[in-house]
């Protein structure tokens, strides 16, 4: 059994990770702030061991850390992964100074992995999948806010010896994903035979189903010494269109409406590539993913139709009147 700290237990990889180490049978401990969301977590609440500090609060952050003293330390809080949080500044405070005052803070009582999160933003537009060793080009402040976090943790892990991985996460989808996105827009209106507004049907993600991205944290944590200091894609390495997405959709669902392609305006990091190279993973960590983007879909509506008590955070966005 591990002592588990988790920063963004209550976000969406975060909550399902967590979920996964107490099925594994680990001490789960998970870093809040104080205004934290709960529907996530509400059912598995009494099994957390729960504790509310800002990460850039320097002498609370130090007592839960020397109080947990956590084994494998999981790194999900992060600030402008969606198109509502534009706010720069809370980005930096968030993803870079709240990064490096976890870090050095638990550095000092030592631990066993600590597992970093990236983006794949922090390539930009690509022309091809990726490396890990690729130069990287954000065009965001959240891609230049994780670019800056990924590269201090490189550093710190080789010249602090950090026992320190980052896992550079692409499209990750599936149970408890946050209300906003594409995949609960589409099971929430497929569900009444309906379709939400569609941005251009060629814009492309590489879709990774979020129970193959935990996958890849516990592989992380669990095979750290082989490659420390390292970064890795989490993704499929196969890209699926929206017009893919959306035909699935329809399929799972029986959706008979047709698409309303471009009825939402497009996005400034829309593009048709974007999609990861995966060889590394899979060759140091022996991880690869188990889910197509269908297979994955599937599971999700399942996990929708059987989780009455969370439906309502989805249907208050989604649900059509």
């Amino acid at each position: 059994m591990k002592r588990v700290l988790i920063t963004g237990g209550t976000g969406f990889v975060g909550a399902n990770l967590a979920r996964r180490m107490l099925v594994d049978g680990h001490e789960v401990h998970i870093l809040v702030r104080e205004k934290h969301k709960t529907w996530r977590i509400k059912e598995i609440r009494d099994d957390l061991r729960i504790h509310c500090a800002d990460l850039e609060d320097d002498s609370l952050l130090a007592a839960v850390v020397a109080g947990v003293r956590p084994d494998w330390v999981f790194h999900l809080a992060a600030h402008g992964a969606y198109s509502w949080q534009t706010d720069a500044s809370s980005m930096v405070k968030t993803n870079i100074a709240g990064t490096m005052n976890l870090l050095q803070t638990c550095l000092k009582t030592g631990f066993e992995a600590f597992v970093n999160t990236g983006s794949s933003s922090e390539y930009g537009f690509k022309d091809h999948a990726p490396s890990e060793e690729e130069y990287l080009e954000p065009n965001s402040n959240y891609a230049v806010t994780k670019a800056s976090q990924t590269l201090w943790c490189d550093y710190m892990a080789r010249n602090q010896g950090a026992r320190l991985v980052t896992l550079r996460l692409y499209s990750v989808y599936g149970p408890y994903e946050e209300p906003g996105r594409l995949m609960p827009a589409l099971i929430c209106h497929g569900l009444h035979g309906k379709l939400p507004p569609l941005a251009n049907p060629g814009v492309a993600r590489d879709y990774i189903y979020v129970d193959d991205a935990v996958e890849a944290y516990v592989q992380a944590a669990a095979r750290l010494d082989r490659k420390r200091g390292s970064v890795y894609n989490v993704g499929t390495g196969i890209q699926t269109c929206l017009r893919e997405v959306v035909d699935v959709a329809r399929r799972v669902l029986e959706v008979r409406a047709e698409p309303d392609w471009k009825s939402m305006p497009g996005r400034s990091w829309d593009t048709e590539l974007w999609v990861s190279e995966i060889g590394k993973i899979q060759e140091d960590l022996d991880w690869t993913p188990q889910y197509s983007f269908e297979r994955g879909f599937r599971s999700m509506v399942v996990w929708f139709r059987e989780n009455t008590a969370v439906r309502d955070v989805y249907r208050k966005s989604y649900e059509p009147s």
